[in-house]
């Protein structure tokens, strides 16, 4: 096969073990390991002090580099035992890649949580979002379930299966890296904006064509969705822009026209307002149903490229 064939086989070996398992609760897993490497670096680049810039680069670098390599050890040593055993074992560092049923079931969560309580909805809602949940009302939390499957549509689903097909597991753990650097230093605030300034750059830099990718694909499949395709490729013609990154506001526009509702809007980070544009129309009132269309949107997105990469991997 060649190097595409075998990135392509090791994806959607990968996404089929995602779809059907998931990402079990208590398995090991390399973010785990890459998270570890981040905390450990971010104390002793603290406890060093100095210029915290130049720290950022050198621990946005070498997480990166050294995901990218230790994936590319594991390869090398599943090459020289034979194909079959390289072929499952891409496939199954694909599967680690690759976060739709993992997503969908915590955006799952959310609503079922509201049936019972909104106290509970408030919890759920907190393992999935970076901003206070103490106080928000119903209306808020499904809102904000709906972002962040929207958004994670993206950087947890669309983005690592492209990167899988482009340069195999090495370059989607190295993806998964940056992805994993963002969500724990790439904030705005006093304590992460020296450190986490390299690693939000470089996010935005990787995700920059997945981002456009995945909101024109929301768009295709809301139809089959039994949602408005055509006013969800308004809003996001519209909207696409009102998000203070340069990624988030695609999917995130895609959806709320899909579903007709607003995003968006303050909301409370570390106990700070952060007042980000809407996005949508406030056609209707959002219901916990919407989290459910969300996610069907999630699935149907990512079924759509692994279909158009099946059929590359026929015609090459």
């Amino acid at each position: 096969m060649t190097f595409f064939k075998w990135n392509i086989a090791a994806m959607l070996i990968g996404f089929a073990l995602d779809l059907c398992i998931g990402d079990p609760e208590g398995w090991p897993h390399p973010v785990i390991w890459i998270g570890k490497y981040i905390s450990f670096m971010e104390k002793r680049l603290r406890a060093r002090g100095g210029n915290l810039r130049r720290g950022a680069v050198w621990l946005t670098a070498s997480t990166v580099l050294l995901s990218m390599a230790a994936t590319a050890v594991v390869l090398f040593v599943l090459y020289l035992i034979d194909e079959i055993a390289l072929l499952i074992g891409m496939g199954l560092i694909s599967w680690t890649c690759i976060s739709a049923k993992c997503l969908a079931r915590e955006g799952r969560g959310v609503a079922q949580a509201l049936r019972i309580s909104l106290e509970r909805g408030r919890k759920q809602v907190g393992r999935i979002v970076g901003r206070d949940t103490s106080e928000l009302t119903e209306s808020e939390i499904i809102r904000a379930t709906v972002e962040t499957v929207a958004e994670n549509t993206t950087d947890g689903v669309i983005a690592p299966m492209l990167y899988l097909i482009l340069g195999g597991p090495i370059l989607a753990m190295g993806f998964k890296a940056a992805s994993t650097l963002d969500s724990m230093v790439g904030y705005l605030d006093e304590k992460y904006r020296d450190i986490g300034w390299s690693s939000a750059k470089l996010d935005d830099v990787l995700n920059y064509v997945p981002a456009r990718l995945t909101g024109l694909m929301l768009c295709l499949v809301a139809p089959l969705c039994r949602l408005d395709g055509r006013n969800a490729l308004r809003i996001l013609k519209r909207d696409h822009a009102n998000h203070l990154s340069p990624n988030c506001a695609w999917s995130e526009a895609a959806a709320a026209g899909a579903l007709h509702v607003q995003l968006g809007g303050t909301h409370m980070y570390f106990g700070k307002p952060v007042e980000k544009p809407t996005i949508g129309d406030d056609d209707r009132a959002v219901e916990s149903g919407d989290i459910l269309r969300t996610n069907r949107l999630l699935y149907a997105t990512a079924c759509l490229l692994a279909l158009l990469a099946a059929i590359l991997e026929v015609i090459l």
